[in-house]
């Protein structure tokens, strides 16, 4: 099973050892998204609705850059600073998956960076 990486500059760069996509047999593995803005490199906002808004905005930049949409988002996986911003985080969320969600799961989390109030990684289907 050959693997392909998926990077674009409209997404924050890694900062580390790991690629912002790989497109395995189909399957698009998207890696943790924050609310990094990709132009200026900080961080998007200090409340939880514009950090989803830019947070949402990276993954679905990754997931086109692969030739996909945020339609063939399958799985969802959601770390919140404080499960209190989850009523908050989900309405700007219903903007982005309108369409048959996806399976998700949202867990309270300790973040890589004391300001980040959110991260998102993702797994979407070439169907």
């Amino acid at each position: 099973m050959p693997k392909e990486v998926v990077r674009t500059t409209a997404a924050p760069q890694p900062i580390g050892p790991y690629s912002q996509g790989i497109m395995a047999d189909g399957f698009l593995f998207v890696s943790g998204q924050g609310a990094i803005d990709p132009t200026s490199g900080r961080l998007a906002g200090s409340d939880i609705e514009t950090q989803t808004r830019q947070t949402l905005s990276n993954l679905k930049n990754i997931v086109e850059a692969s030739g996909l949409t945020l339609r063939d988002v399958v799985r969802v996986s959601i770390y919140l600073k404080d499960i209190r911003d989850f009523k908050k985080m989900n309405q700007i969320y219903q903007s982005f998956f309108s369409e048959i969600p996806p399976a998700r799961t949202t867990v309270q989390a300790v973040l890589p960076m004391p300001e980040m109030l959110i991260e998102i990684d993702a797994v979407a289907h070439r169907g």
